[in-house]
């Protein structure tokens, strides 16, 4: 029963958060345009890494109010590994709540090519593969090892404070989609890439797969073994024994 209710949280959590953060890019150009700022590329990466932090801190309080959803399950998997999941995390419960996550973005894809007005609609674009199959699965496997090790260390070894957690999870979060956006977009969540795969009917293709579910998969698991590798679970006290 508490596998089912995570799946419907998660199925709820990644249709909002795909309705929400995928019109970053369409609110960065109308604040800059509005604000008719001289430089644009400054600007744009700084109005979008505090519209990744506003996004995120929100869905941090969203997602805990849905008893811990997730709208990655690379991020659940990963933590699970580290030994930092939540109750009931394990890998069968991610086989439950993944496809909930994909449906969920499915939803939230089509809901937003409906409401996105038409003078955006040719802003909004999913992950893209830019350069040949390996390279962009290298890439995203790459990418994914590198934010999922960083977003453990924040959450489990940062600081206490919630507003700082947040801010340290966007700046990483633009440090990766920065060089990741000449490769595969990129996307580091599986769910995210096969909605917007699913509204080019490319859902089903090995380029799916290969790029975006398999190789992120393993850079996460990758980096959450890296993580307790590096810091290592304290010892459990032994049992005395009369």
């Amino acid at each position: 029963m508490k596998i089912v209710k995570a799946a419907i949280g998660d199925l709820i959590v990644t249709f909002m958060w795909i309705l929400c953060a995928s019109t970053i890019g369409v609110a960065t150009s109308v604040i800059t345009n509005t604000m008719g700022v001289v430089d644009r590329m400054v600007s744009s990466l700084l109005i979008t890494t505090c519209l990744i932090f506003l996004i995120s801190f929100v869905f941090g309080i969203i997602a805990d109010a849905f008893g811990g959803a997730s709208f990655n399950a690379t991020g659940t998997i990963a933590f699970c590994i580290a030994g930092a999941g939540g109750e009931g995390d394990t890998f069968m419960s991610t086989a439950v709540r993944f496809p909930a996550q994909a449906v969920g973005a499915v939803a939230g894809v089509l809901a937003l090519t409906e409401l996105m007005p038409l003078e955006y609609k040719h802003m909004l674009e999913g992950p893209t593969l830019k350069v040949d199959l390996h390279t962009g699965a290298i890439a995203e496997g790459v990418l994914t090892f590198l934010i999922t090790f960083v977003v453990l260390i924040i959450i489990i070894r940062g600081p206490k404070s919630f507003f700082m957690k947040n801010w340290m999870l966007s700046v990483a979060t633009m440090a990766v989609i920065i060089p990741g956006s000449s490769y595969t977009g990129p996307s580091m969540n599986p769910a995210n890439a096969f909605a917007w795969a699913y509204l080019d009917n490319k859902h089903n293709t090995w380029e799916q797969f290969y790029v975006y579910w398999i190789c992120p998969s393993i850079g996460a698991i990758l980096a959450a073994c890296f993580y307790r590798l590096v810091f290592p679970p304290p010892p459990s006290p032994k049992k005395k024994t009369a």
